[in-house]
């Protein structure tokens, strides 16, 4: 990855596509060793998590990390996911993120040279098209080496660079724990309840 040590630097992570990305790959996202990796490489400006959550749940598996992010140096962007019934009378729950991600990378643009988007949602692609004509470089971290691939063909065409999240697996990545059957991931969450 091809960051400038003095570029103002700032990562918008999409909680629920990292961690179905980092599952896909069969890895943990150490969050310490990735504010560390990017602020030792650049003058990091600020580092956005963004996620929805369940508020009606005694416990949320997510809410450790939630926590620990808050208190170590994260922005933490979070709301409410929705709850519907589908068209068959299924109960489906949804929180997606995109807007949050979009109103704050246009508004932090001027500020920055260089942007690092964790998603592969190809919806991104003209909100990166919109930042590179404001002249901030934009890198997308995704993942090519799953099946199916984790980024859409279109993000990745757009992205002024775009890095495979298994490439950042000794940078970022938490060593291997073997866990319980009965022990859910902090972030397990996003698999079970989002669409």
């Amino acid at each position: 990855m091809i960051i400038y040590p003095e570029e103002r630097l700032a990562l918008f992570i999409d909680g629920a596509n990292l961690y179905a990305t980092a599952c896909a790959l069969g890895m943990e996202i150490d969050y310490k060793k990735l504010r560390a990796y990017f602020s030792e490489n650049s003058r990091m400006i600020r580092a956005f998590y963004y996620t929805a959550i369940l508020e009606d749940q005694e416990y949320s598996p997510l809410r450790p990390l939630i926590d620990w992010l808050d208190y170590n140096g994260f922005t933490l962007v979070t709301k409410p996911v929705k709850e519907f019934t589908d068209e068959h009378g299924r109960r489906k729950i949804k929180g997606n993120m995109d807007i949050e991600i979009a109103v704050d990378m246009l508004n932090i643009s001027d500020s920055l040279d260089h942007m690092i988007l964790f998603s592969g949602d190809g919806d991104f692609r003209r909100l990166i098209e919109a930042i590179q004509r404001r002249g901030v470089r934009v890198t997308v971290v995704s993942s090519n080496s799953t099946q199916p691939s984790m980024i859409a063909d279109e993000l990745r065409r757009q992205a002024d660079q775009f890095v495979d999240l298994d490439d950042l697996r000794s940078a970022i990545g938490r060593p291997s724990s073997k866990k319980r059957d009965d022990e859910a991931p902090l972030d397990a969450v996003y698999e079970d309840h989002l669409i």
